[in-house]
């Protein structure tokens, strides 16, 4: 696997693509002069000769080549519309084709979807005219040139149209599924699907005609996932008017975690899996996502990797993810979780997070590399996690040594909060004091702040309590 990035879009290729694309470059390298034009057969060498190895090397390496740049620019015309639209897409490629992610923070409307859908075949049509002119302007000067031209141009060709196919998974299939849906309800839905499976039934047949094994396992087995979905419509037709007393709850439960309300939103969500029969793989797993992030902003690193796992049909955000290893304190999972959500995303409450992990992980040098960091920010990130946690002497140790980089106010009075949890009265105190030197004046808060309650009645935080009183009066 690799990564790299096309402007702010990030790109991960798996090693099964470029084993994918290596096999089908190995398997069509038999019927080239079959299949390729008139003046390529000349070129085409016969088994036994002394350089047909490196040739097929060669032609398996160039397949390769276009192979890969066909799907990213499909991809990539699917990422442009969604960054077009204020989204935080990445690309992932797998097998012969790839998976673009918007990264939407709530769903996206249907004539978004429907649009970034037909962009990636679009981009794909571009190519191919790309290379039909450049074929035109400057073919014939060079095999290898027009080699790259007249499979380009043909396998884009192909690849658009096919996807323009009215069958799920492929674009044609997203957006006739989508639009029949919006208009026509679970009718449309029903009926997209029984287009798709004559589609694929017809696909099969045609593709067992012409010897060919790969498009026919393909369509067998997408007519089989429309038959389920159809299967799965009636049924939840039925169970429609027990589903939707659901959906309600997890709407509702959706808007309290918008808004902070955690217990609401974990009072509203609960319920839904104990739903019985009427529990839909799909409610159960956006109520699982729903719970997962509850229990993450809940400080329960553990219950929120047990909802994650649940999760069906659907990505869990990768800084999900992190914050829940991270309060669990598996930071060795965490920290390329957390820099994956940083480079994805460019959020820099994302990249403090990041930073925080770092120091935690005893990366101190690394932390305070990463560009335009904030050290009280991911100091405070470090401290607050190991807090949560009940590492109440580490996140003591964390906020102090942060002092010797930023000396704030605030960092030096958590630090005294989470010695005074320790235990550590004498140290909780001293903090304490710095805090005052920094300038934190907060008496009232003070006063009643529950993290100081062991400090309650001992001699020394009572007279830093009654300076700072008087400070403020001052």
């Amino acid at each position: 696997m690799f990564r790299f990035r096309l402007g702010s879009i990030p790109v991960e290729v798996h090693s099964f693509h470029l084993l994918a694309s290596a096999v089908f470059g190995w398997s069509f390298a038999s019927y080239a002069s079959q299949v390729g034009p008139p003046w390529l057969a000349e070129y085409v060498l016969e088994e036994g000769h002394p350089r047909y190895g490196a040739a097929i090397a060669a032609y398996v390496l160039a397949w390769m080549f276009i192979v890969f740049v066909s799907v990213v620019v499909h991809e990539l015309g699917h990422a442009i519309f969604f960054r077009a639209f204020g989204y935080q897409p990445n690309i992932v490629l797998v097998w012969l084709g790839g998976e673009t992610y918007p990264n939407a923070p709530s769903p996206i409307p249907w004539h978004k979807s429907v649009l970034s859908t037909l962009a990636g075949p679009l981009f794909g049509l571009l190519l191919g005219a790309v290379c039909w002119v450049g074929a035109t302007v400057v073919g014939g000067h060079s095999l290898a040139l027009d080699f790259f031209l007249f499979w380009f141009l043909r396998a884009n060709l192909f690849w658009a149209a096919l996807n323009l196919l009215p069958v799920p998974p492929l674009d044609g299939g997203h957006v006739t599924t989508t639009l029949a849906s919006r208009f026509f309800g679970r009718a449309g839905f029903i009926a997209a699907q029984g287009l798709a499976l004559l589609i694929s039934l017809a696909m099969v047949a045609w593709g067992l005609s012409t010897g060919s094994l790969l498009l026919p396992v393909f369509f067998a087995m997408w007519g089989f996932q429309c038959v389920r979905a159809i299967r799965d419509a009636f049924q939840a037709g039925r169970m429609g008017e027990d589903q939707r007393p659901l959906a309600e709850a997890l709407r509702q439960a959706q808007q309290a975690l918008s808004r902070g309300a955690l217990d609401e939103a974990r009072t509203l969500a609960t319920p839904v899996l104990e739903a019985g029969e009427a529990l839909t793989p799909q409610l159960a797993s956006h109520a699982h996502h729903l719970l997962g992030w509850v229990a993450v902003k809940g400080g329960q690193g553990r219950l929120a990797l047990d909802h994650f796992a649940q999760v069906q049909g659907q990505p869990v955000e990768s800084h999900a993810l992190a914050a829940a290893f991270s309060l669990v304190g598996d930071e060795t999972r965490a920290l390329p979780l957390w820099e994956m959500a940083w480079r994805d995303t460019g959020d820099r409450t994302v990249m403090h997070e990041y930073g925080g992990s770092l120091l935690r992980a005893g990366k101190r040098d690394a932390a305070l590399k990463l560009p335009g960091v904030d050290l009280a920010a991911a100091f405070s990130c470090a401290e607050r996690v190991l807090f949560i946690r009940g590492a109440y002497s580490e996140a003591a140790a964390m906020g102090e040594a942060a002092l010797d980089y930023v000396p704030n106010p605030q960092i030096a009075y958590d630090a005294a909060c989470a010695f005074a949890k320790a235990q550590n009265v004498s140290d909780a105190v001293r903090l304490l004091h710095r805090a005052k030197a920094l300038g934190y004046r907060d008496a009232a808060y003070a006063a009643s702040d529950e993290d100081l309650a062991p400090l309650h009645g001992h001699p020394g935080f009572e007279a830093w309590l009654t300076e700072l009183r008087q400070s403020a009066a001052s």
